[in-house]
């Protein structure tokens, strides 16, 4: 049984992962940091459905505690699929943005990204099958008021990803983004209303879960095994 981290797995696009991996018959590694008990609590309901699950807890900024959660995962056997989902935003116009704003923002989806992929890299190789797939942003493309730090940290995976790829793809590794637009989640509910989103997006509602787990799994199948270097919008028409 192939094994997959998803960080971030306790948010709603991260719980949505996890759940359709564990279907596809993944063993899923359910990361959190600040919310544990929603990430153990999805761990039990998957493997009370017959699925393999299990949650795991750790800063993805804390680059010698993510390698020491790492380390002893890596104890069971290499993990093949990694999804990087762990980000936050922390909004402001740049004339008035901290930086603490600024740096944070940075240091969870740009460092966490090297802190939790690069020590899994070199087991995943050794396998000769891999899959890593980064959720970035439709602001990483299109930019968005209000969030220079935000795009900035989404935009340097795309660039991250694409050279990744070049790296692993003779070993049978693909590493993709995925660039979600308005979905629907805590992040998103007091910022988007109803008649927002319909003005915004030609589909005139904002996406679900459920819909960028599937394109997440799908990259991580054996379908998608030459479909490499690319980002991938989800976004109902927006751009």
């Amino acid at each position: 049984m192939k094994r997959a981290l998803v960080t971030g797995g306790s948010g709603a696009i991260g719980a949505a992962i996890c759940n359709r991996l564990a279907t596809d018959g993944f063993h899923v590694i359910i990361h959190a940091n600040g919310n544990m008990e929603a990430a153990q609590q999805l761990a039990t309901q998957l493997c009370a459905a017959g699925h393999s699950a299990e949650a795991t807890r750790f800063d993805v900024t804390d680059a010698s505690a993510t390698l020491a959660a790492l380390e002893k995962l890596l104890e069971s056997g290499p993990i093949q699929v990694v999804v990087n989902n762990a980000g936050i935003h922390d909004d402001a116009v740049f004339p008035g943005m901290s930086h603490e704003q600024w740096s944070r923002v940075i240091d969870v989806s740009l460092n966490g990204f090297f802190n939790v992929t690069q020590p899994l890299t070199m087991p995943m190789i050794r396998t000769r099958w891999g899959r890593i797939i980064t959720i970035s942003s439709v602001a990483a493309i299109t930019g968005n008021r209000g969030q220079v730090n935000y795009s900035a940290a989404k935009g340097a995976l795309h660039s991250a990803s694409k050279s990744l790829a070049l790296e692993l793809a003779s070993r049978g590794i693909t590493v993709n983004a995925v660039a979600p637009g308005i979905i629907t989640s805590d992040m998103t509910k007091d910022v988007f209303d109803a008649d927002a989103i319909s003005k915004i997006v030609p589909m005139k509602r904002a996406g679900k879960p459920e819909e960028v787990a599937n394109l997440v799994c799908f990259l991580a199948s054996d379908q998608a095994a030459y479909i490499t270097g690319q980002v991938i919008s989800i976004n109902g028409g927006m751009i």
